[in-house]
């Protein structure tokens, strides 16, 4: 078919592949998955790659502890449980118990625990549950002594915290109204509203707290403040930007908006009284920490307690007497402890270069726990105590790999305009640079989410078999702070595709690879982003995996939560961000004849943040257009979405096939289907 947008004439003929579950598509999906399936069988090297990375994915983990009333919750995967569990100890030396077990939900592991949150002493937990992948939710409510669940039951809450009040009578959330059958996975996320459950109640029975129905795309969150006093409401909508107001939960006082324009970020810290602590990045790119007396209600009297500095401050939080502020030098984590008034006390040691995160914790108590983690370092978690400084371990997971034989290095190159791009590069000690290595370029820009240093265990078995991994800081991410974020949205998104570019040109002049072994992955906005490469530059690259990715620019905004990502990529609806939004739209760049790169694209069929069609209609697109020898195939995962909750047997699964599918594509000159 074909429409006209803004004068233009637009193609879109695989627009029925959007109609999820109709016969036609289930009937395509059926064949596409029997096609790739069959292309991967034929894999020598796939169940050799599946022992390994099964054996490198079963090692134990733990998540951060939480501490409510005395007791510790915290999540455990004894390696190949397809569902983390959820454990509670009564102190930190007492013995663990299970408290929710999701594995025991469903009998193919598609039933995840999404989220918890437990009453301030500890007494009841509330807990999410989300269904093959969705992003809705369902919350329900346990006694922690007994096990025993309450009778309460919420339905149709997404992209919500649950914050109690401090007599545990009952706690904040957030939710929509309930779509019509058939429509959950594609309806429009619009009138978010923050609802006040009292535990017993029916969910009908729920005090609307908050709702604007004149501002359908605004979205809530709402947290608790430590003294019992405020409710935080951050609002968030189509914007880089958000809101903060909060309501006075001593009185009968009305929602205040302190700041009531969508001008920078502001996220709610801690508060002494009325005087609050936010972290801000108004004009302070790389963040700062200010303080703003309610008491006056003028915003114009804030007052700087931590000053922006060369790095970027990523995170802030109260832990006992002291903020913890956790920085990006690099795009690798620094932690400075300070007092109240934001005067510096010391700077945290950690265990080498890598990403620390976590440091939650409560006003007048010090301890706190958070993880570290590098390329080749799986999470490790320690305990902090500010008070004294004293930093100890609290979980170590055993290795079953030699992180010795690995190194990872950290170069910069000059993109396409001169912008100076940081990259990291990880492999085993003793690469040669004779220019025949299988890389794997990965990448995301976008949203001022940052690429820092994490470990894997596909990408340890990626470098067993003498892979190298390499992964750019590009802009669109929020490793140099906001204008390093802005500098890859909207009109300047073709940025991060130089960015990118340069990345993949620069890892082939300096020897480490060549196009044919070179293979660029990754996802959701990665996706894009590699869809986006894919079509600007198929002589460049061996091999292409995008997953999950937003491939329809022109229609995105039309599907979940979709409308959202304006603030990135700007609107459709925009005369002048539809010229930018057609000029590099994946699906819409396809041209008929051109040899493309061997390419495998991964979604889940239950994705309903970026929804399937996005990856169908660029699949099928692609394979009309193909002009060369190499594959073009998708994966469908049934019943998965995408990311959240998928079952570890899924994650190995898909894992297992990209590495097969690299392996092959990567090594041989020419390939049959």
């Amino acid at each position: 078919m074909e429409f006209t947008l803004h004068g233009q004439t637009v193609s879109d003929p695989w627009r029925w592949l959007e109609d999820l579950d109709s016969p036609e598509t289930r009937t395509w999906i059926d064949a596409q998955n029997e096609r790739t399936f069959r292309f991967l069988e034929s894999v020598s090297e796939r169940e050799d790659i599946r022992r390994r990375v099964t054996e490198l994915w079963n090692y134990p983990r733990c998540g951060l502890p939480y501490k409510e009333g005395g007791k510790y919750f915290y999540l455990t995967n004894d390696g190949l449980q397809n569902q983390w569990v959820l454990r509670v100890r009564d102190g930190l030396d007492s013995a663990a118990r299970v408290l929710i077990d999701p594995n025991t939900l469903s009998e193919d592991g598609t039933v995840a625990l999404t989220a918890t949150s437990s009453s301030r002493d500890g007494r009841l937990l509330a807990y999410g549950l989300s269904r093959a992948g969705s992003d809705w939710e369902e919350w329900r409510v346990m006694d922690v002594e007994t096990g025993t669940s309450l009778p309460d039951c919420l339905q149709w809450v997404k992209f919500s915290s649950i914050s109690w009040t401090p007599n545990g009578k009952g706690f904040f959330y957030c939710r929509y109204e309930p779509p019509d059958s058939g429509d959950e996975y594609e309806v429009q996320n619009f009138h978010h509203k923050l609802y006040y459950h009292r535990i017993g109640d029916l969910q009908s029975q729920d005090e609307l707290i908050y709702a604007r129905p004149d501002r359908k795309e605004w979205n809530f969150r709402a947290d608790v403040t430590d003294d019992g006093r405020y409710l935080m409401i951050h609002v968030w909508s189509a914007s880089n930007y958000n809101l903060l107001f909060y309501r006075d939960l001593s009185a009968a006082e009305p929602v205040v908006e302190l700041i009531p324009n969508f001008e920078a970020r502001y996220q709610f810290i801690g508060n002494d009284g009325p005087v609050f602590w936010l972290f801000t990045d108004l004009g302070a790119s790389r963040g700062q920490v200010v303080a703003i007396d309610t008491s006056f209600a003028n915003v114009s009297t804030q007052k700087t307690i931590v000053p922006e500095r060369e790095e970027t401050l990523e995170q802030v939080t109260v832990v006992g007497e002291n903020l913890i502020a956790c920085y990006l030098a690099n795009a690798y984590t620094r932690i400075h402890v300070l007092n109240l008034d934001g005067s510096f006390i010391r700077e945290l040691s950690l265990p080498g270069i890598g990403t620390a995160t976590g440091f939650n914790g409560k006003r007048g108590d010090p301890e706190t726990f958070f993880d570290f983690t590098g390329f080749t370092t799986p999470i490790t978690l320690f305990r902090y105590d500010a008070a004294t400084d004293d930093l100890s371990p609290f979980f170590r997971p055993p290795l079953n790999f030699d992180p010795d034989q690995f190194e990872t290095r950290q170069v910069f190159y000059d993109s396409r305009d001169g912008t100076r791009v940081s990259m990291f590069i990880a492999s085993k000690k003793g690469l040669k640079l004779n220019g025949t290595n299988p890389v794997e370029l990965y990448g995301y820009g976008g949203f001022g989410i940052s690429i820092t240093p994490s470990f894997s265990s596909s990408r340890i078995a990626w470098m067993e078999m003498g892979g190298v991994f390499a992964a750019p800081n590009l802009r669109g991410g929020g490793e140099y702070g906001e204008q390093w974020h802005l500098a890859g949205t909207r009109e300047r998104k073709q940025n991060v595709f130089d960015d990118f570019i340069a990345a993949a040109e620069w890892l082939i002049e300096n020897c480490y690879t060549s196009s044919e072994r070179l293979a660029i992955t990754g996802r959701s906005n990665g996706g894009l982003l590699v869809g986006a490469c894919l079509t600007q530059r198929p002589d460049l690259f061996g091999a292409a995996v995008p997953g999950v990715g937003v491939m329809d620019m022109l229609r995105f905004h039309k599907f979940t939560i979709g409308w959202s990502w304006v603030s990135d990529y700007g609107s459709p609806e925009n005369p002048e961000d539809f010229q930018t939004l057609f000029a590099y739209s994946p699906y819409h760049n396809i041209r008929p004849g051109t040899e493309y790169p061997a390419t495998l694209i991964t979604t889940g069929d239950h994705d309903d943040r970026v929804v399937p069609g996005h990856s169908y209609k660029f699949a099928a697109a692609l394979q009309a257009a193909q002009a060369g020898p190499a594959p073009v195939l998708i994966r469908v995962e049934v019943r998965a979405g995408h990311g959240i909750g998928k079952p570890v047997s899924k994650q190995i699964g898909e894992v297992v096939d990209s590495l097969a599918f690299l392996v092959k594509v990567l090594r041989e000159p020419s390939w049959v289907v």
